[in-house]
């Protein structure tokens, strides 16, 4: 196991767009270990979600999984994916307020909107094109790690400052009432 130093909001390469990988790229050992390596980083660090310039390499590589996770134990699973070059639109217009916080901003979440469903399309770490589509938190977990990619901070999101809060206060004060304003997305898919 190997886990990578996750840069800290106010690090350049958080705000550093992404560059695109080639499929040469991709198939070499030494980009399947940096796939694996983010693996590592973000089941250590408990995340929903990992970009590659979270861990100071901007290429277009993203990493999700969402199994019993201690941080985020409201979402639902989802399945390790890899994502490479990602392109995500969103199915419809429809958006919901969610609470998001993120491994390179510790200690700190905020309200931001979301689109509820999407589809990304991307390759998988074997190259191979992949279309899916996903619904509430789990389209979330995929937007925030989009963003990423482009340089955009969730932060970047939240234009009601008034809902900021570190992950303690969120779990006290705030955790109860964003559960039942999502309650009607149980059912992400």
């Amino acid at each position: 196991m190997s886990v990578l130093d996750i840069a800290q909001v106010g690090n350049p390469v958080l705000r550093t767009a992404a560059s695109t990988v080639s499929r040469e790229q991709l198939a070499t050992d030494e980009l399947q270990q940096f796939i694996d390596d983010m693996i590592d980083t973000m089941r250590a660090a408990n995340g929903a979600g990992i970009a590659a310039n979270q861990v100071h390499r901007p290429i277009r590589v993203a990493v999700a999984e969402v199994t019993s996770n201690p941080r985020y134990p409201y979402k639902p699973p989802l399945p390790l994916t890899v994502f490479v070059n990602p392109v995500l639109r969103p199915l419809d217009d429809e958006i919901v307020r969610i609470n998001e916080g993120c491994l390179s901003v510790p200690d700190l979440r905020g309200d931001l909107y979301r689109f509820v469903n999407v589809e990304i399309r991307f390759w998988d770490r074997d190259g191979v094109e992949q279309v899916q589509t996903h619904r509430g938190l789990s389209a979330g977990t995929f937007q925030h790690e989009c963003d990423h990619l482009v340089g955009r901070l969730f932060l970047d999101r939240v234009t009601d400052t008034t809902t900021l809060t570190t992950w303690d206060e969120f779990e006290q004060h705030h955790r109860e009432a964003f559960l039942r304003r999502i309650a009607h997305l149980s059912a992400d898919a």
